[in-house]
């Protein structure tokens, strides 16, 4: 089973029809069969980002329960790793959500994102290599 981590921004695209890249990631996500993994500061920002519909809101938190995202809790280690990718990435910058998913790449052996954010050619892993970021490769 393909293991994929997810980004806030093509959460929020998912959940919102105005969103440029609403068709670009449904599409992918319509023919995806493997399980999507993320963490509690991108599932925090999305829904800070929903925050103009409270409906779009629930479906986005149902959607998460129902095993739409597993959702991998961080310890304090984790903290102390983010903190260091945040001030690696000072310049770009990197934000908790972003350095979030690095660290979980980390923990997980996970290579691959479903991102609409650049930020993720430049930042690189304990492997020292940029995620590859699956939408790239979906037409639409």
């Amino acid at each position: 089973m393909e293991k994929i981590i997810i980004d806030s921004g093509a959460i929020i695209a998912l959940f919102d029809k105005n969103d440029k890249f609403h068709k670009k990631v449904l599409d992918f996500l319509k023919d995806f069969k493997g399980k999507l993994y993320s963490t509690w500061p991108v599932i925090t920002e999305v829904s800070h980002i929903l925050d103009f519909n409270l409906q779009v809101q629930i479906d986005f938190l149902k959607w998460v329960s129902i095993g739409g995202i597993e959702i991998v809790s961080l310890d304090n280690e984790d903290l102390i790793n983010i903190i260091n990718y945040m001030e690696k990435y000072l310049d770009v910058p990197m934000d908790l959500a972003d350095s979030s998913l690095i660290v979980l790449s980390n923990k997980l052996n996970i290579d691959k994102i479903l991102t609409i954010d650049r930020d993720f050619y430049i930042y690189r892993n304990s492997k020292k290599i940029h995620l590859v970021n699956v939408l790239d490769q979906c037409k639409g």
